[in-house]
């Protein structure tokens, strides 16, 4: 029997991306993001401006993934969006967009949650490239979250720690911040911190208990040691910016680090997936693949373009609920807050 063609097209809009990919089956083909380079004058993300620039952005970038993929979208098998969680002005222009257009085409609409995409997108068909096995620990580090989730399968997931307070993103683009440079700042802290010592500099890690993580106090400790070194010397950033972006860089991998170490010895899983936009550091890359060798570990990384927040993701998952039958109603409503296990 011949394998039925499923075009999923998926759209996410949990943030400041604009993004939509079209899928065949399991393999990828168009993902196009539009980053909105508005909210860097502001040093972050303006909820309201990133909503007005979704509306602007998601036609264009939604025919141009139908374009490279050279699908007609008559072709599509269903639309698969992002519900949740992110902001809501933005989830809104995204869930609206997918909710008209499968109305409109007749076809199955499919609601994704993101941080299970972030997760899920390690089982986009990529050449040469593993997939994790059921079960393995999936670590979502992005601006607005740190999760370690036990994966069971594609939809059986339980988080095992979280972060009480901000997120590592969020962690890396304040530092970032309190240094001077412009946001999003953690790949400029990424990007230094190559060059510098990651013990010139000793911050405290937090003690949080079990496999939760918390990173205000850390965030705390480099503004208060920034501001007490500026005062003996002005010129102590530009003269040892290196050797600062690698002292937080190590301090929060190290964080990052010891809790996946808990992670596995409480769980006996030592297959690790990560996800998420802080995926793309190249200081965590490096510390879990020294951990394959040194703790027996597998694991995998996500290629670059799925580590951001992306459409592709989106699809994924829509890909796999879609041959499980599992389709939304047109009365579904946008999440800002979306617990990975519900």
């Amino acid at each position: 029997m011949e394998k039925e063609t499923i075009y999923i097209l998926a759209i996410e809009s949990s943030c400041d991306d604009t993004s939509a990919a079209v899928l065949c089956n399991n393999k990828m083909l168009s993902n196009v993001v539009s980053t909105q380079k508005i909210h860097e004058e502001y040093g972050g993300v303006v909820p309201e401006l990133a909503s007005r620039a979704h509306q602007q952005n998601i036609v264009p970038v939604v025919h141009q993934a139908l374009s490279i993929a050279n699908i007609d979208k008559k072709q599509l098998s269903a639309i698969a969006f992002t519900r949740g969680p992110g902001l809501m002005g933005s989830l809104l222009v995204g869930t609206s967009f997918a909710k008209s257009l499968a109305m409109g085409l007749g076809i199955p609409l499919i609601e994704v949650n993101h941080m299970q995409a972030h997760i899920l997108a390690h089982f986009i068909e990529t050449e040469n490239k593993s997939k994790p096995e059921f079960p393995f620990l999936g670590m979502t580090i992005s601006g607005g979250h740190t999760q370690i989730v036990l994966v069971k399968d594609y939809f059986d997931m339980e988080i095992l720690g979280e972060s009480l307070d901000d997120a590592v993103g969020e962690a890396f683009d304040k530092s970032a911040k309190v240094l001077g440079l412009p946001y999003p700042g953690g790949p400029l802290i990424d990007k230094y911190a190559q060059l510098g010592n990651p013990k010139a500099f000793p911050f405290t890690k937090p003690r949080v208990d079990g496999l939760n993580f918390s990173f205000s106090g850390l965030k705390t400790g480099i503004l208060y040691f920034i501001q007490r070194e500026t005062k003996k010397n002005p010129n102590f950033i530009t003269e040892n910016l290196n050797d600062i972006c690698a002292s937080i860089q190590y301090t929060i991998i190290e964080i990052l680090m010891d809790k996946l170490k808990k992670a596995v010895k409480q769980t006996g899983v030592n297959q690790i997936a990560i996800g998420g936009g802080v995926s793309a550091n190249s200081g965590i890359r490096n510390a879990l693949k020294k951990a394959t060798k040194t703790h027996g570990w597998t694991t995998y990384i996500p290629e670059f373009q799925y580590c951001t927040d992306n459409a592709a993701m989106i699809g994924i998952v829509g890909f796999l609920k879609y041959t499980q039958g599992d389709f939304s109603k047109q009365d579904i409503t946008a999440k800002a807050r979306y617990a990975i296990g519900s």
